[in-house]
């Protein structure tokens, strides 16, 4: 299910468990917010807003609030010594998206707990092959913390292209 909702004159298409950020909304980290400018609401069938969808709500788990990164305004007015220089970093909400409700329906009002992730299970059939091939192409894989050694001025004197006929280098020194 997915849905399409409104706020600070943006639009944004959701679906559960998004993190998206938006501009600043009032809200601590932990808290639940609802949009209820909610234009479309699809899935199986898609329901239209006329202008907005009556009784649907997006609830949504504050993340986090920040500012953005800092945006230079340099003006200069030529040849009249004027200029000016303003930074300005904008504030914004990141959400992750807990639920898209109908019917009117009024969203839970703590955060579900986040399912953890379970590492991938091994095979346990040739762990021991697998394992001493896996740290071989690891070590091979790894940067060494040596730089690679410049050429020595003999092999760089053979690889030199010769000078084309008639064409001299320019002297270094006075111009005469």
């Amino acid at each position: 299910m997915f849905a399409v909702f409104k706020t600070g004159g943006k639009q944004y298409r959701v679906a559960t468990e998004d993190v998206l950020k938006v501009d600043k909304v009032k809200g601590e980290p932990g808290e639940i917010v609802e949009f209820g400018e909610v234009l479309v609401v699809g899935g199986d069938n898609v329901t239209l807003g006329v202008p907005t969808v009556a009784g649907a709500t997006v609830a949504a788990e504050v993340l986090d609030q920040a500012r953005g990164g800092k945006v230079i305004a340099f003006k200069k007015r030529r040849r009249k010594n004027s200029r000016r220089r303003r930074g300005h970093r904008q504030e914004f909400t990141l959400l992750r998206i807990t639920e898209i409700l109908t019917d009117g329906k009024k969203p839970s009002k703590t955060a579900q707990p986040r399912p953890k992730r379970a590492p991938a299970p091994k095979a346990e059939d040739d762990t021991a092959e697998a394992g001493a091939a896996g740290t071989a192409a690891e070590t091979a894989a790894k940067p060494t913390a040596r730089k690679a050694k410049k050429p020595t001025s003999a092999a760089a004197a053979k690889t030199k292209k010769p000078a084309a006929k008639g064409k001299t280098a320019p002297a270094k020194g006075k111009k005469k």
